[in-house]
């Protein structure tokens, strides 16, 4: 690109946005708007998004025709609008720069002079939740772009000053590659995304040319418990900064007591004691993650105390281990975002250690790939819940060529159900459910509608 994004905001330049009611582009367009650049873009529907986007100077047009981008001098794209979209097409014939957000969102780093970027395959949300309160208790004043409303910033976006920028960090498409991170956090590796990369270790080189995006004096915070975390930072020549649960670790936790599922322990970083922290949020696995900001925010010199206070008041993310309510019949209804094995195994060992009489887990399994990749995997998450009750597969972005049926998981787990639509799901539930019982929605796609149903029932 012959111009940074830089160059368009001070010259009051227009962006156009494609998919501008994105999770990530809407966050984008505000704040390019706070910056006083004029935006356009584009989407399917309406949406509260879109309206209140409007409302601070957007304009937007519900349909993707080539003129919407007659007057912009920018257009900026997500991964999934591709090249014969007729207003790319627009774009290119008239000599208009095309910039990825990805790309956008590095430029704009480049403004800020701490910039934390959270990756992993699981835990991103949260833990990038997590680092922006304690930024915000510790007085940063972070910008936050987070992939999940957070109550605590309304939203998925906070506008702050330039000290600090708190961002969640994907690599899906290899776009945490555009970023521009000071601090890189990696919190686990696993496969997953297989239908973009080719394998594990495509998937490890990913994260690794991730950590070289940390300029010479940046750091790199790793989880030391993870295999595939440590093989991605090695070689790479940046200070590197261990969290986990053994001493070998720089940052490691001490006296951790278990109340309800919800950990309490003290911080350790070089040896000694640096913060205590009792979350609100359960399992094991927050303890990692909390572990992971502890790293951080020690580089970063904040006290500790302010830490364990931001980290307290940190109780979740939407469709993050959500409450939703409880049924007349006593049986509380959670929804959880797992989509992957072990993000399904954490979620369901938090649920275990909260004593819950009887775990029902109702499960949507997301894209036709990571069914058949991680078959035998979800198969053995799911025996983890005491009755796992199965949706069809969300497609997402793909078609089943490859014929595999949420039947198919159904198959393999004892006593499991299968039903063909939501409405069935949230019948069986109601007729099942009793008290003493957790009934989870689990999924990332639209599974959470079911809890809905069953609290609308009730009332």
């Amino acid at each position: 690109m012959e111009h940074s994004l830089k160059f368009f905001i001070d010259g009051k330049k227009t962006a156009h946005l494609i998919g501008i009611g994105g999770v990530s582009m809407n966050s984008l367009a505000e704040l390019l708007l706070s910056l006083g650049m004029p935006v356009t873009g584009s989407d399917r529907a309406h949406s509260a998004v879109t309206e209140r986007l409007e409302r601070l100077g957007a304009k937007i047009t519900y349909a993707h025709l080539p003129e919407n981008v007659e007057n912009a001098a920018l257009v900026i794209r997500t991964a999934a609008v591709h090249d014969d979209n007729p207003e790319i097409i627009r774009a290119h014939e008239r000599g208009i720069p095309v910039m990825e957000r990805a790309e956008a969102w590095g430029s704009l780093m480049k403004d800020y002079q701490e910039v934390i970027c959270l990756s992993g395959t699981h835990g991103k949300t949260t833990t990038t939740s997590m680092m922006s309160l304690i930024a915000m208790h510790a007085s940063l004043d972070p910008t936050v772009m987070v992939g999940s409303h957070l109550p605590a910033i309304g939203g998925t976006l906070r506008i702050g000053g330039k000290g600090c920028f708190v961002a969640e960090s994907c690599e899906y498409c290899n776009s945490f590659l555009c970023f521009s991170p000071t601090i890189a956090v990696i919190l686990n590796i696993e496969a997953d995304h297989l239908d973009f990369f080719k394998d594990l270790d495509d998937i490890i080189h990913s994260f690794h040319e991730f950590c070289l995006r940390t300029p010479e004096n940046g750091v790199v915070v790793v989880n030391a418990d993870d295999p595939n975390a440590m093989k991605a930072v090695h070689g790479v020549n940046r200070k590197t900064v261990t969290f986990g649960t053994s001493p070998q670790a720089d940052v490691y936790p001490e006296n951790i007591s278990v109340k309800n599922g919800y950990y309490s322990f003290d911080v350790i970083v070089h040896g000694e004691k640096y913060a205590a922290v009792t979350l609100s949020v359960p399992g094991r696995h927050n303890m990692l993650n909390a572990l992971a900001c502890c790293a951080v925010s020690a580089f970063l010199g904040l006290d500790g105390t302010q830490v364990g206070t931001g980290l307290n008041a940190f109780t979740g993310s939407s469709r993050r281990f959500q409450k939703l309510g409880t049924l007349p019949c006593g049986a509380l209804v959670v929804d959880d975002y797992a989509h992957h094995p072990s993000e399904m195994r954490a979620t369901l060992a938090a649920a275990r250690e909260m004593g819950f009489d009887r775990i029902i887990c109702a499960f949507q399994p997301h894209t036709y790939t990571r069914t058949k990749a991680l078959f035998d995997e979800f198969v053995s998450a799911l025996r983890c819940c005491d009755l796992a009750v199965l949706a069809p597969i969300y497609a997402a972005r793909e078609q089943n060529t490859i014929g595999i049926y949420a039947s198919d998981l159904a198959a393999q787990v004892p006593g499991a159900k299968c039903f063909d639509s939501f409405e069935e799901i949230a019948a069986f539930l109601q007729k099942t459910a009793r008290a003493g019982d957790l009934i989870l929605t689990m999924g990332a796609g639209n599974i959470d509608t079911v809890g809905q149903m069953l609290l609308t029932d009730s009332l």
